[in-house]
Parts: structure tokens; C-alpha cells; sequence
């Protein structure tokens, strides 16, 4: 079996669990290189790894670079993509600045491996929310079309970093401590209104994690909708190549530090009904389904998998065609980490097929 130089640019959670996911899946690993801002030793699970300082000579005989991104913020891959493509490799970005450029392709592998063939020696990961999504209607889609899908996610604190993570622990300790869910950090200015006390505007400063919800996922643009939410939107259309589909979301952060859940309320083009909807998500690629209504994935049961896992599905009594469905999945792993090196393994199955002046041609 051929092996592969692959570089890992980024040790924050998302870089660390594609150190992980390579190993797990018993990637072919030729030599493995790690980069980040500075140089240093990590431990993953009891293995010590060497983080080396990146530089534009980094990807020197690397065959593919896989840059853990940070959302929100234009960082590594946007200084050294070029370089790492110029030396060679095939970069595959976790970020959010590539993914909707029309030369790029944006990849979830079990919806649309093919659109990997036309890269240009980039390939974007789609955002975690939109990836666990599209997977779970990926077969409804295919088999009845989508006219509409309405999502409400409600989003881990991961999906904003390690920092988040800490703050959430931290919150979470003082609030227990004085026995009171408001002691944890207090964001009320005295200014505000007797009668609005215990509201928060984002105007006012960054909200409580801990005993929370906050809807808000990004920054407000367009149409008064966040920039997490116009990615659902936008990336969803992209994957599915059909623009064609109305449709909306209302993203949360709340207190659960690792894997997302949604709530996706759908209506099909063509008629179907409950028991077709499920046979198509038992059938699934990278789905579980759960069938009886009072057995439903949660978030804490889900760290760690690789899987997308739907449940409550259930019929719009008042709408034909109309259905909604539960779907959890874990953040880290199918929404950025596996979904990078999965990948990684299409492009390995590529040059499998492909002479190297093939691919170098498609590169």
C-alpha cells in the first residue's frame, strides 16, 4: 500500500482530533508533520507528538496538508495554502475562507465525493452544522427533493475553541460554588431598565456560557442573520449544487461542550410519507436512525462517534410532505476532524485510480 506524507497545521481541538481520527482509521501514513504557530511537545492520548514552527518551507514532499482552521478568523491556511500548493501537496482547510469560492470544491465524502476530481489543489471542509445537515437529508434529497428545510441548531461550545471550552468549565464551577446561576459572571449593566434586568443585548458585551442559551453564532449581516447562519444556507446549496431549496436557520450556542444538535424541519418535492422517510435514513451512509419516538440521541452520548445520529422524526400534521427530525453529531469529528480526513482517504483512493500525471494535471 502507498503511503503519504501528510502535515497537520493546527493543534488546537480540531487539530488534535485529526491526530486522533489518522490514527484510528489506520490512515496510510508515510511520515506525519505537525505545525502550528510555535514549536512544542504535545501529548494525545499518552503519545507524544513534536510541533514544529510552520513556515513557507513546511510542505516540502508533503503529499497532503490538512489545516484545522480557526472559524472566524483568516488564519493559516490563508498565509500558507498557496505555499503548501505550490510545494506540491493537496491542502484540505477546515476554515471558512475557501468554502465558497466557485474554484474550490466543498466536500462532506458520503454526499458528494466526485466534486473532490475538480480541485485545483485546494479542498475546503464544509462547517460543521451544514455537515451534519446535508448528511442527514442527503438520501431524502436524492430520493424525493428538497423544497424547503428550516433548521434551529443548537451548537456546542467547542465549535468556538479551546478557550470557550474553559471559559464554560470555569462559569459552570463559580455559578456551583455560590449556588446561584446568575453569580457565575454577571453581564447586567446598571443602566438597564428595572424591567429588562436579566435580558442581555449583544450590544452590551459577551453573555454567560454556563446556564445559557445565546442566539447568536457569528457576527449580524445580511437580512439581520448571522454569518453561521448564512453558511447553513449558503454551503448547503453548494454541496447539493441546487440553489433552488428555500432555505433558513436559527443558530444557538448552548452549555454542552462537545456535539451539535438540530432540530430540521423539511418539505419533500415529490409526495412521500413517514414510512419511506424512514426507510431511506435506515439505509444512510455514516447515519443511525432511531425509530421509536421516545429513543433519541443526545449529546452526550454521542462524543466521540464518527456517525450522524437522527431520531423523533415525525409527519407536520397540517402540512403534506412536511416532516421534522432530531439529528446530533459530534462537532469535532464528523463536523471538522473526520470529515477532513475522509477527505484526505477519497484523495488517496483518487491516486489510486489516477496516474500521477493525471492527478497533477487535475492539481
Amino acid at each position: 500500500m502507498k503511503k503519504y506524507s501528510v502535515a497537520v497545521v493546527g493543534v488546537g481541538m480540531v487539530g488534535i482530533e485529526m491526530l486522533r481520527v489518522l490514527k484510528e482509521r489506520n490512515f496510510p501514513l508515510g511520515e506525519l508533520r505537525i505545525f502550528a504557530r510555535s514549536a512544542r511537545d504535545i501529548d494525545v492520548d499518552g503519545e507524544n507528538y513534536a510541533v514544529k514552527t510552520i513556515t513557507p518551507e513546511s510542505f516540502k514532499d508533503i503529499d497532503i496538508a490538512l489545516f484545522a482552521g480557526t472559524e472566524g478568523e483568516k488564519g493559516a491556511a490563508v498565509r500558507f495554502a498557496p505555499q503548501a500548493i505550490k510545494s506540491g501537496a493537496i491542502v484540505i482547510d477546515n476554515g471558512g475562507d475557501f468554502r465558497l469560492r466557485s474554484d474550490v470544491p466543498l466536500v462532506v465524502p458520503e454526499v458528494n465525493p466526485g466534486a473532490i476530481k475538480r480541485h485545483k489543489g485546494l479542498i475546503a471542509n464544509p462547517n460543521c452544522t451544514t455537515i451534519q445537515m446535508v448528511l442527514a437529508l442527503n438520501e431524502i434529497y436524492k430520493r424525493f427533493g428538497l423544497e424547503q428545510i428550516i433548521l434551529s441548531s443548537f451548537q456546542a461550545v467547542s465549535g468556538a475553541g479551546k478557550k470557550a471550552v474553559e471559559e464554560l468549565w470555569e462559569e459552570t464551577k463559580e455559578a456551583a460554588a455560590r449556588r446561584t446561576p446568575h453569580a457565575a459572571r454577571q453581564k447586567i449593566n446598571t443602566d438597564i431598565s428595572s424591567e429588562k434586568r436579566g435580558a442581555w443585548s449583544v450590544k452590551r458585551g459577551a453573555p454567560q456560557l454556563a446556564f445559557n442559551a445565546i442566539p447568536q453564532i457569528g457576527s449580524f449581516g445580511e437580512q439581520g442573520y448571522t454569518t453561521e447562519e448564512w453558511k447553513t444556507v449558503k454551503e448547503t446549496h453548494k454541496i447539493f449544487e441546487d440553489s433552488s431549496i428555500r432555505i433558513t436557520s436559527t443558530c444557538v450556542r448552548v452549555p454542552v461542550f462537545v456535539s451539535h444538535s438540530e432540530a430540521i424541519y423539511f418539505k419533500t418535492k415529490k409526495n412521500t410519507c413517514l414510512k419511506e422517510i424512514e426507510e431511506v435514513l435506515k439505509r444512510s451512509e455514516g447515519v443511525v436512525f432511531f425509530k421509536d419516538p421516545q429513543d433519541f440521541p443526545l449529546p452526550l452520548g454521542t462524543q466521540g462517534k464518527d456517525e450522524v445520529f437522527v431520531g423523533r422524526l415525525r409527519e407536520d400534521p397540517f402540512n403534506k410532505d412536511c416532516f421534522w427530525l432530531w439529528c446530533v453529531s459530534d462537532n469535532l469529528r464528523k463536523g471538522a476532524a473526520l470529515n477532513a480526513v475522509q477527505i484526505a482517504e477519497l484523495i488517496c483512493s483518487v491516486r489510486g485510480e489516477t496516474s500521477d500525471k493525471d492527478l497533477d494535471a487535475q492539481h
